[in-house]
């Protein structure tokens, strides 16, 4: 028998999120979402990702510990990587997207931004003053 499994994040601000799952190619559904597992079984989140078949995946903020957590059924994940990649890729991207909001705000500007061999970003940023 399936079930939904809850993974802990430190994912914290919704905007660099969906930015964050946009970037990896996702349509995250805001609002509040029936995440859906094995045979119709369902539970809440914030965002989902809608998957075939359910499998869908969720985040759903946790109040406790003051940031999102991911929510789905394991054995329905249909992603074409596993849910530790999945985590890894999207918190590298969330905190591209963190940075280059904080860095906008104080009036810096990207100059250059590439990918590196090893799968890490250099990101390089200016201020005029």
């Amino acid at each position: 028998m399936s079930h939904f499994s809850t993974v802990k994040t430190e994912l914290r601000d919704r905007a660099a999120l969906i930015d964050a799952l946009r970037d990896l190619g996702h349509d995250p559904r805001e609002g509040d979402r029936a995440v859906r597992g094995y045979r119709g079984q369902t539970v809440q989140a914030d965002l989902a990702l809608l998957g075939e078949e359910g499998g869908d995946i969720g985040f759903r903020w946790n109040e406790a510990n003051g940031s999102y957590e991911l929510v789905t059924d394991l054995d329905l994940w249909r992603q074409p990587i596993p849910v530790e990649r999945f985590l890894a890729k999207l918190t590298q991207r969330y905190a591209l997207r963190s940075i280059l909001a904080a860095s906008s705000a104080e009036g810096f500007q990207v100059s250059e931004q590439h990918q590196t061999a090893d799968g890490s970003i250099e990101l390089v940023v200016t201020r005029w003053v």
